[in-house]
């Protein structure tokens, strides 16, 4: 247990703490109690989460106690942005997130064995509790003007829009969590980003007000890229944990082409892996960076650790089929369509259209001519076989699960075509 932090630090995981010393005694000394909130303001967690969910894991097979929490009730408020006062979404719809994050987040800790994890709702505690007894047994212990002074509701407070009364008491909300857990559980220890610091010592605050008692918080950085450009964003926005929202083969394409400059502390900060075999990756990166051997150890361990080895497995052999060393009638049709989702695609009609149908089709050449002249170069093949014939017909038992063909020109090229209805 004592190893702990210095683990933590090693994989960039730490950004401030309101004691590290006298957490890193509390650590050695015994199972400590910890907690993350997590609020379902969307329908699933993201890349950020997945920090707090690697470090929350960290901790618990370092032997100590995890507590991981839905914001039911902080769902329906919302934490306060920098950009503007959220819209707030109907309790039906929280409710729905907050079971779809319930599901989520039970993929990463252990609930069974000698120190299971819990999963709590803070809408359990919060529910049934009156304005007025809000009031006067937490709202009291609270000061305005530590409140206003939190860097999120001074600059609202400077903006045009301003901030409102519900989202102001966000931090009120917050605190009280981290008091319920001190009381029921004995949680003495609660974990964040770094943006979220302000918020993380109001429950600091309260327990000390309230309990007399001094306990912890603790945040990790938030990850950037090395070129400065913001982490995580792709063209469909977050990187999301839910595969309805962001496919495993798009998930696993996004670790895969991370630069060499970051791979190594994404190995550090999202894996689980030692620190014998990073540091072997990361010699990798700089002997022989063409093999991208560290990259495709990212992508193969994040998707694991999220969608399970199955769906690595499947979006591996997807990988491998799309650029000619694997057979694509091996593929599922929803692995198959995930990997062809970003690729230009155009309609043919089985048993008339042909190669060089498909070849315009897709846009992957301009006119019949130029796509008579790359097969009679043996630059093209549909479904990884090379053609030598252009009036060649694509026929309904060419098409892949899920009614699809793979046409590619050259070696990289790639287009899908699909029947036409």
């Amino acid at each position: 247990m004592n190893e702990i932090l210095d683990e933590l630090r090693w994989r960039g995981l730490i950004a401030q703490s309101t004691d590290l010393a006298a957490l890193q005694e509390a650590l050695s000394s015994g199972p400590v109690t910890y907690y993350c909130g997590f609020d379902p303001t969307a329908p699933s967690l993201h890349h950020g989460h997945l920090v707090q969910l690697v470090l929350l894991r960290h901790l618990q097979q370092a032997g100590h106690k995890a507590i991981a929490l839905v914001g039911g009730a902080t769902g329906l408020i919302g934490d306060p942005r920098m950009s503007g006062e959220r819209t707030m979404n109907t309790k039906e719809v929280v409710a729905e997130w907050t079971e779809r994050l319930k599901a989520q987040v039970s993929r990463f800790l252990d609930f069974d064995g000698d120190n299971p994890a819990l999963l709590v709702n803070n809408l359990d505690w919060t529910e049934g509790l009156s304005a007025i007894d809000f009031l006067r047994e937490i709202g009291k212990h609270y000061r305005l003007g530590t409140m206003l002074a939190k860097d999120t509701v001074a600059r609202r407070l400077a903006s045009d829009e301003g901030i409102s009364f519900t989202e102001f008491s966000y931090q009120i909300l917050q605190g009280m969590d981290y008091l319920e857990l001190f009381r029921r559980h004995g949680c003495t220890l609660q974990t964040g980003g770094n943006d979220q610091w302000g918020n993380l010592l109001s429950g600091v605050d309260l327990i000390h007000r309230v309990e007399g008692e001094s306990v912890h918080v603790l945040t990790t950085p938030l990850i950037t890229k090395a070129d400065g450009t913001k982490f995580g964003k792709t063209e469909g926005g977050a990187v999301w944990l839910a595969p309805d929202m962001m496919s495993p083969y798009a998930f696993y394409q996004f670790w895969l082409n991370a630069a060499d400059a970051d791979v190594v502390s994404w190995l550090k900060t999202f894996t689980f892996l030692d620190r014998s075999t990073i540091d072997d990756l990361a010699e990798q990166v700089q002997t022989a960076p063409q093999a991208r051997a560290a990259q495709r150890t990212l992508a193969r361990e994040v998707t694991t650790l999220v969608h399970g080895a199955d769906a690595t497995e499947r979006v591996e052999a997807a990988s491998a089929a799309l650029f000619g060393s694997g057979d694509l009638h091996d593929l599922d049709a929803d692995t198959l369509s995930d990997a062809v989702a970003e690729l230009p695609r155009g309609t043919i009609v089985p048993g008339e259209s042909t190669v060089i149908d498909a070849l315009v089709a897709t846009g992957l050449e301009k006119g019949r001519k130029a796509a008579r002249r790359v097969i009679d170069s043996g630059g093209a093949s549909v479904n990884n076989v090379k053609v030598t014939d252009g009036d060649a017909v694509i026929a309904a038992e060419d098409l892949l699960p899920g009614g699809v063909a793979l046409v590619r020109r050259g070696r990289k090229t790639l287009a899908v075509v699909t029947v036409d209805s």
